[in-house]
């Protein structure tokens, strides 16, 4: 099916349901509250336990996000004004501030798969032949931002604890940003104050990190593994097309029902592109009735593991390739 008629058979689905909306928020804050307020509580007899009740509550953290993710597309209420403050709020849980992070998300949204407009929203890609021409320097700090125990270890943790707290990438945008990256500042200090208060550093040490780290790096996969797919599409400017980099540079990453509930529906990246107003809940519907006609790339779970050694753009061959496969090239 053709990208425009994939378009007008989503708008179907992009008018959000407020019951459940309403119910999307309480069965993944409720648990994520209660889950906290367990591993509290369970401190004071086994941190292993603690610990490992913090690292369950990451996947909670991450459907917080998505929620906060769907609210910032305007696609979680009919209401944008309430759709924006409950992201605001819901952003000093994920320790994201709402209205830098929904516009450079716009960016990458209206730039996703163009080689001219990298930089903002995306993870860093190089071509092979960028990637041949920079320094030894150069080339070393490429390899080392792109291997995968940096790229999923190290950079959620600066993503997410410390790039967030500047409005990076807006920086001369105006104030409404440095606004929205302060305030969130102020009450995630707020917060952690009242947390080492009542509870001490160790609430801190084995519960707060444990499931913020956790969360931020299942985060960053799942943005990787959506566009960062051998057979995805990158193009220059004149050849760039948003509908077409939408279907074809989006995986549809195919999950098991609880990763999918954990993950929102996400996985239907390419559909999520194509119409990013349909609100996550309705994303199964839409998969439905179009099957297989999308025509997107699909990855299981296995296929997907593949995907983390890829780290250049092969502009002859248009496809993504390894460090490995480049040195082969002519």
């Amino acid at each position: 099916m053709e990208p425009d008629k994939l378009a007008k058979v989503l708008r179907n689905y992009r008018e959000p349901i407020p019951a459940r909306s309403v119910l999307e928020l309480i069965v993944t804050l409720v648990p994520f509250v209660a889950i906290w307020a367990a591993a509290w509580w369970m401190l004071s007899i086994n941190t292993f336990l603690s610990v490992l009740l913090a690292i369950v509550n990451a996947g909670f953290l991450v459907r917080t996000f998505m929620i906060q993710h769907d609210c910032g597309h305007g696609a979680f209420f009919k209401d944008r004004q309430l759709g924006d403050w409950i992201g605001r709020v819901l952003g000093v849980v994920t320790l994201t501030p709402y209205d830098v992070w929904r516009r450079t998300h716009s960016i990458h949204h209206a730039t996703t798969g163009n080689l001219d407009q990298r930089g903002v929203g995306d993870l860093p890609t190089l071509t092979v032949n960028e990637y041949r021409n920079k320094s030894p320097l150069g080339r070393f700090l490429y390899r080392l931002v792109r291997h995968p125990l940096f790229l999923f270890g190290i950079v959620p943790f600066y993503t997410f604890f410390l790039q967030n707290r500047l409005p990076v990438g807006l920086m001369r945008s105006g104030w409404r940003y440095w606004v929205s990256s302060q305030a969130t500042n102020a009450a995630i200090g707020g917060v952690l104050a009242l947390l080492i208060w009542f509870g001490g550093l160790e609430v801190i040490y084995f519960i707060f990190l444990p499931t913020m780290l956790l969360a931020a790096s299942i985060g960053m996969w799942m943005f990787y593994v959506q566009h960062q797919f051998e057979e995805t599409t990158w193009d220059r400017q004149e050849d760039w097309n948003i509908q077409s980099a939408a279907l074809h540079g989006s995986s549809h990453y195919v999950l098991p029902p609880v990763l999918n509930w954990i993950t929102a529906n996400i996985g239907a990246h390419h559909l999520h592109h194509l119409a990013s107003r349909i609100p996550f809940y309705r994303l199964p519907e839409a998969l439905d009735e179009l099957g297989d006609i999308s025509s997107a790339r699909r990855l299981t779970f296995r296929e997907s593991l593949r995907c983390a050694a890829l780290a250049l753009w092969d502009e002859d061959r248009r496809r993504l390739v390894s460090f490995a496969e480049a040195r082969r090239l002519p």
